[in-house]
């Protein structure tokens, strides 16, 4: 049987006295297309920051890729292929495109600039942002800026990744982008790992109807800390479990509060 790439066993975290994730498993395989969905305030967010190794759970195991992991970034911990996308695109101003999205290669690998421009160059490609490298992030739209952060997250030193492909955490990447924008990112989203084989599996955040129907296979649906249901994406909006179906239409009646 296939082995995830990602594997959470019992995984609980609180904020002082507010519960996040209560004694949450989950599991991620090569090829998946992963959204966590859920109202607002549940804890999305800190799932994918668990995930990255920007915080560490209060008790339970996180797995990526087979090994267990002991610490957060911060305290020494190897990102371990992880590429964490922010909804607000999180540029540097001061930098060039090419800049940003080599950024990680310039301050942490041994290669040469030539080396950096060619990887930079070819990634800026896979997300159609060719021959962008020189422009700066105030000199394009919102769209193009969120396709500069996707080819920054699927950057990787060829030295050292070992042939693994990075798997990626989107936390809302369509937000405050129009319905042509917003489909423009989701088809990138998609062809990353679908066409172009440029990661090895990711895990979608959003609230955005289109972004969960075109970018997810699969869905957790999170609510009181719990995973409350599990499923395709296609079954999720066929379900008429209260939860979801509030979920889907926007009623304020029923057991979302």
């Amino acid at each position: 049987m296939e082995e995830p790439l990602i594997e959470w066993r019992k995984v609980s975290k609180a904020f002082g006295s507010k519960v996040i994730l209560d004694q949450v498993d989950l599991k991620v395989f090569p090829g998946e297309a992963v959204g966590v969905i859920g109202p607002s305030g549940t804890g999305k967010s800190t799932i994918l920051k668990l995930l990255a190794g920007l915080i560490a759970p209060d008790t339970g195991e996180i797995y990526v890729r087979g090994q267990k992991r002991e610490r957060t970034i911060e305290q020494g911990e190897a990102p371990q292929g992880i590429g964490l996308v922010f909804q607000q695109s999180a540029l540097f101003d001061s930098l060039t495109v090419g800049e940003n999205v080599g950024f990680s290669l310039i301050r942490h690998s041994k290669l040469s600039r030539e080396k950096i421009q060619e990887l930079t160059a070819e990634k800026l490609a896979l997300v159609g942002m060719s021959n962008t490298q020189d422009l700066y992030p105030a000199e394009i739209s919102g769209g193009m800026r969120k396709r500069v952060s996707l080819a920054r997250a699927i950057i990787s030193d060829p030295e050292t990744a070992d042939d693994q492909l990075n798997i990626l955490l989107y936390d809302e990447p369509t937000a405050g982008l129009d319905p042509v924008g917003s489909t423009r990112i989701e088809t990138v989203i998609r062809e990353l790992l679908t066409v172009q084989k440029a990661c090895s599996a990711y895990l979608m955040v959003t609230h955005v109807h289109s972004t969960i129907k075109l970018t997810t296979d699969r869905i957790v649906f999170l609510y009181q800390g719990k995973f409350q249901w599990e499923g395709t994406t296609d079954d999720a909006y066929r379900s008429e479990i209260p939860l979801l179906k509030q979920f889907f239409t926007g009623s304020i009646e029923g057991p979302i509060k």
